[in-house]
């Protein structure tokens, strides 16, 4: 397995209302690389989300994870309690807007491209438990950079998307690219009916893609920092990201 040197650092990506901060990582060796936008949980870009941008870069891919709530509280990160839940819940559906997602996605791709490092066609994303619902359509569908896209047990597919709206599985027709979907058989926030609906969805208008879903796995499943933790199934699933991200080399 690829284990390149890597660093780390904070930018600003600038936008017309404010700098959304981000987390980048990147391999040290001088060569090109493809780019892959990470998305974060309700929880912010915490260590979790800097973790899997740090194994990103590692494998050999420039890999940068926006503060997708910015706008609504810099430099946001906190746990897991039902209160941090509560909180991170209140920014994710009630404060952020489809709108200003794209906005600070196309932001963070913008930014990779002028780095020299960067092929500027090669481009993925990942998502996490919000950032999974974002990176379902709002990448694949409408960011015409992106050419695979991997989301995490992403909730309220079927029911919602932010700041209000038609639900975002009326965009899986949109879809361009492939894209993985992984879940919990055991997620008690994504009933086994919403994945078979989006399986049919994707299905329907023949996108590109495969839904993985784990005995034993409750929501969360792939952070190593949760309760939820499953490792057998998250070394499972991070196999099929890197099947799915080699496609990009």
């Amino acid at each position: 397995m690829t284990d390149l040197a890597t660093v780390t650092t904070k930018v600003n990506l600038p936008q017309d209302d404010c700098q959304i901060e981000a987390y980048l990582a990147k391999p040290t060796a001088p060569e090109i690389y493809p780019g892959i936008v990470v998305l974060q949980e309700i929880f912010g870009v915490n260590v979790h989300i800097r973790d899997v941008t740090e194994r990103i870069a590692k494998l050999g891919y420039v890999a940068i994870a926006p503060a997708l709530f910015q706008r609504q509280a810099p430099g946001f990160e906190t746990g897991y309690t039902c209160k941090d839940m509560e909180v991170g819940r209140k920014y994710a559906w009630s404060q952020t807007t489809a709108s200003q997602l794209l906005s600070d996605i196309q932001a963070a791709i913008n930014y990779l491209k002028t780095l020299p490092e960067i092929n500027p066609e090669k481009f993925g994303c990942i998502g996490f438990c919000f950032g999974g619902h974002v990176a379902y359509p709002y990448l694949a569908a409408t960011l015409p950079d992106i050419q695979v896209t991997v989301s995490f047990y992403g909730t309220r597919i079927t029911t919602s998307t932010p700041g209000g709206g038609e639900p975002t599985i009326t965009c899986t027709k949109d879809i361009q690219g492939t894209i993985y979907t992984f879940f919990g058989i055991e997620d008690a926030s994504i009933p086994q009916t919403e994945v078979d609906q989006i399986v049919e969805e994707l299905e329907k208008y023949n996108i590109s893609h495969r839904v993985f879903r784990y005995d034993g796995s409750e929501h969360g499943f792939f952070c190593d920092r949760r309760a939820s933790y499953n490792h057998k199934a998250a070394a499972y699933a991070w196999e099929q990201v890197q099947q799915l991200f080699s496609q990009l080399i």
